[in-house]
This record gives structure tokens, C-alpha cells and sequence, in this order.
């Protein structure tokens, strides 16, 4: 692979358990540390070490997870070294940042998804409005006009955790979470926006829904949304609404 190097040199690995080693490369939100991980993520899952589980991609950091018996056993094969499997995989890791370019090219998936915002959908979409002293038209106008980056999927099966909402609608989570939220209820949290794919308590102001199933339980790989997609989210009636529902079922 020709091209210049990535800047990488900010980068720290640190041990999760004796399993898996976290690669980070910031501490903040930024779509170059997002590049980092996701170029870093595909030459480990394009060339895989042996004993390579899976990478976990999050906001700033990239967790490999590994079979600690099997990279012990591939290099005590090899090199007739007892070496720790955490050493080994680190020097593994650090060979693939030492390849990272900047011509690799950034590819995303652009996902669109139908929300019906306010009233039952959305029962936080006027406290939304008020805290941003705007209209509640003027808040699904912004949120739906907008794209967003899914950095990361986690606490639940399929939740996008989605960059890029306009500071003008921004809002504090709510003092106190809900115990159940519907499946497809969409939701912000400070700077953040994201879909709840199942029903499960949680605590970010609800603006609107979506018909749209993100946690796909039966496909592969079972989530909708990937980390490097971007998504866009469309108003659609409560008619319209119901009638996709249907559609799904």
C-alpha cells in the first residue's frame, strides 16, 4: 500500500483483562480518531493474527479481542519463546498501525430512517424545543436536515451512537431515565443522537420513532447500522407511520 503515513503517534494500548487489548487514540469525539480506528480495524480483520477474536470499534479507542491460549501456543511454535500473548498481540497491532496510510479511502453506507416525531412518538420533543428556545417544527426541521455518523454500536443490541447533531437542538439527558422505552423511539443526549432498537429503560429525550427495525436478530451481522455509516433521518405522518409498521410485521 503506497501513500503517507497517518499520523498515529498518539496512541496508547492498555490491557482489558487477559483477553483483549484497547487501542486509543484520543479522548475526544473527532472524525480523524474515527478514521484511525476504522482503517486500523480493517487491516487486522483483512490480515488477522492468529488468534484474533474481533475488534470493537468505540469513539476513541479500538478493543481487539483475543484467544490468549492460541496466540501463546502460535508463538511458542514459532519462535520456541515464551512471550505473554498481551506482548505478542501488541507487537501485532503495532506492525498494522505502522502500515496505516491516508490514501485509504473512507467509504460509508448511507441509511435513511422514517421517524414520526412529537406527541406520543416523541414526548420529550417540546421540552427539546423550549430548552433551545425554538419551535418544536424548528427542532424536527434541524434533526431531520442533518447527517450523522454512527461512531459506535453498544448498550443494546443495534444502538447507534450517532455524531453530528446540531449544537441548536443539543439537550441535557433527562434528571431521571425512563424505566421502558419502545423499540425505535428516537432520542437525544447532549451533542448526541441515537435510535433504541429494543425496549429497555433509558434516559435521552425522546423526539420521535421510527417503524424501522435496527436490531436484526435473525440476519448477519444482526444490527442495521454499522460504525461508519451515515444516517438521515426523514419526518413521515402518523398514518404513514402505522402503515410501515404494518409493512414490517
Amino acid at each position: 500500500m503506497s501513500g503517507k503515513l497517518l499520523n498515529t503517534t498518539r496512541f496508547t494500548l492498555s490491557p482489558l483483562g487477559d483477553s483483549a487489548v484497547v487501542v486509543t487514540f484520543g479522548n475526544e469525539i473527532q472524525y480523524d480518531i474515527h478514521q484511525k480506528i476504522k482503517i486500523l480495524m480493517e487491516l487486522l480483520e483483512n490480515e488477522p493474527f492468529v488468534g484474533l477474536v474481533e475488534c470493537v470499534p468505540a469513539y476513541t479507542n479500538l478493543t481487539v479481542y483475543y484467544d490468549p491460549l492460541v496466540v501463546f501456543n502460535e508463538q511458542k511454535y514459532r519462535d520456541k519463546e515464551e512471550i505473554s500473548p498481551y506482548e505478542v498481540v501488541c507487537s501485532n497491532i503495532k506492525k498494522k498501525l505502522q502500515q496505516m496510510k491516508t490514501n485509504k479511502k473512507m467509504t460509508h453506507r448511507t441509511i435513511s430512517i422514517p421517524v414520526c416525531y412529537g406527541g406520543e412518538y416523541g414526548p420529550d420533543l417540546e421540552y427539546v424545543a423550549r430548552y433551545n428556545h425554538l419551535t418544536t417544527d424548528e427542532v424536527i426541521r434541524i434533526h431531520s436536515s442533518g447527517e450523522y455518523l454512527v461512531y459506535m454500536i453498544g448498550f443494546a443490541p443495534g444502538f447507534p451512537f450517532l455524531g453530528g447533531l446540531s449544537e441548536k437542538i443539543a439537550t441535557p439527558r433527562r434528571s431521571s431515565p425512563r424505566t421502558a422505552i419502545p423499540a425505535g423511539a428516537v432520542g437525544i443526549a447532549g451533542m448526541q443522537t441515537g435510535v433504541y432498537p429494543i425496549s429497555t429503560p433509558g434516559g435521552w429525550q425522546l423526539i420521535g420513532q421510527t417503524p424501522q427495525k435496527l436490531f436484526l436478530p435473525n440476519e448477519n451481522p444482526p444490527s442495521l447500522l454499522q460504525a461508519g455509516d451515515i444516517v438521515k433521518f426523514y419526518p413521515i405522518s402518523d398514518e404513514e407511520y402505522k402503515e410501515m409498521k404494518e409493512e414490517i410485521r
